[in-house]
């Protein structure tokens, strides 16, 4: 069992021809890629590219899903989510830190208010969601 893995999780379900496992286990690197990026650039989320790099991975290699699963960071972001939707605190305050710095550049910097406006309008809504997602024990 891959490290990270439940007796009860589902076994994976691969994709089935190579082709189609390669471009998966591309997207899941390319993902991974942006996620980190995620950490350094304000306004860019990593929490989503997480997901979906695992999502990927799952399909694609079970090799890449596993050291996913068994990560220091990423591992326990990834269980929270399947095992309940959950998001820590702290991701949650993250976000809320890294969008607010980029609305006010947004605010500041652009030339276009509306989009500006909008732009804060779709991060108030998944900050929104985001904060209504259980958080995992402590």
């Amino acid at each position: 069992m891959p490290p990270g893995a439940n007796a009860s999780d589902p076994p994976l379900r691969l994709a089935r021809t190579r082709t189609a496992r390669v471009l998966l286990t591309a997207l899941a690197l390319l993902s991974l890629g942006v996620a980190i990026l995620g950490l350094f650039v304000p306004g860019l989320p990593s929490t989503e590219f997480v997901l979906l790099s695992a999502w990927a991975a799952a399909k694609g290699s079970p090799r890449l899903h596993a050291w996913l699963l068994g990560h220091r960071v990423f591992g326990p972001m990834l269980y929270n989510w399947h095992n309940g939707r959950m998001v820590s605190r702290r991701a949650k305050w993250s976000a809320t830190a890294a969008m607010s710095v980029c609305s006010a550049v947004l605010l500041f910097g652009t030339h276009r208010p509306w989009l500006a406006y909008g732009a804060i309008a779709c991060m108030a809504c998944v900050l929104a969601w985001l904060w209504r997602r259980p958080e995992p024990a402590a």
